[in-house]
């Protein structure tokens, strides 16, 4: 699958492979994302590596960050995304969500599945709803996974 790269108002989106920037990733990630608290660095490079990744960028600095683990055909997770905070309030979380839910690649998906505390507002705005039937789904979730690494 070629990169591809979006600009807007001196900010660029990118999907290149080579470009995110995995320690500035995994500082935030590790340090203020409630989800990740205490990752271990090569956790980070590996999703990084095994997934779709749309880096935002302000110049050559990576602002903020957002992967999608899928199948391409049928079903698309979304994940670790998140906005610095001093970038935060310019829509580039919105512009970050209409670039996903428009890639080429991801289109005619049956199924995106997230998991959020805080930003329901965000993906509402991108059409995302709370899960239908959520009796249906299960999970095997690991809370402390990374409490002790």
């Amino acid at each position: 699958m070629s990169y591809r790269a979006f600009y807007k108002d001196g900010f660029c989106i990118s999907t290149e492979n080579a470009r995110p920037d995995l320690k500035a990733i995994h500082h935030f990630l590790s340090t203020q994302a409630y989800w990740s608290l205490n990752i271990p660095y090569y956790r980070v490079e590996e999703a990084v590596s095994h997934s779709l990744n749309f880096g935002l960028y302000h110049k050559e600095q990576q602002i903020g960050f957002a992967r999608v683990v899928s199948d391409f055909s049928c079903i698309a997770y979304l994940g670790d995304v998140y906005v610095l905070p001093e970038f935060r309030g310019r829509g580039l979380s919105k512009w970050l969500m209409k670039t996903i839910m428009e890639y080429p690649e991801l289109q005619g998906m049956r199924r995106w599945i997230l998991s959020t505390v805080d930003a329901h507002g965000l993906y509402k705005q991108s059409g995302w709803m709370p899960v239908a039937y959520p009796e249906r789904w299960m999970e095997v979730h690991n809370r402390d996974v990374y409490a002790h690494t």
